[in-house]
Parts: structure tokens; C-alpha cells; sequence
């Protein structure tokens, strides 16, 4: 019981920080939502995993967070260097 009431609300902040993630004025705004959802997302594959008792939604939701670590690593690289512009 505890674990599905964390995972509803694990998806009712997802989908705040989606909200804030289009309307956000400046792009560090959006990039710090879209780091939000990463975040939430390895939070709701490992509660969902302990939830089911599968280990593979474990093995998922750390090689999403390295992923979700190196993209947003970039995208603030590329935003630093100027974006698109050069």
C-alpha cells in the first residue's frame, strides 16, 4: 500500500515538473525540470522494482541514471559553449 501511494505521487511531481519543464522562461529553468523528471523516473523504476521484486527494473533505473547524468552534463556543456549559434 505504502509503495503504490509513493509511486502515484512519484508521477503526479513527474508530471509538475513536465509542466515546469515547458513553461520554464530560460533554459537552465528547463534543464534543471527536465534533470527533475530523470531524477523521478530512477525513483519510480526502483520503487516499482521493489514493488514487483524484479531486479532488472534495478539494473534499468542505474544505467538510466548514468545516462541521465551524462545528458544533462552535455546539454549544460553545449548551452556554456553557446548552443547552436557558432
Amino acid at each position: 500500500m505504502f509503495l503504490q501511494i509513493t509511486m502515484i505521487l512519484l508521477a503526479i511531481a513527474m508530471f509538475v515538473s513536465l509542466i515546469r519543464m515547458i513553461i520554464g522562461p530560460t533554459v537552465w529553468e528547463r534543464l534543471l525540470a527536465l534533470n527533475l523528471v530523470s531524477a523521478k523516473t530512477i525513483l519510480l523504476l526502483t520503487v516499482h522494482g521493489i514493488y514487483k521484486q524484479k531486479v532488472i527494473l534495478l539494473d534499468i533505473a542505474f544505467t538510466y541514471g548514468i545516462i541521465g547524468f551524462l545528458t544533462i552534463t552535455l546539454f549544460a556543456r553545449l548551452i556554456m559553449a553557446g548552443g547552436r549559434e557558432k
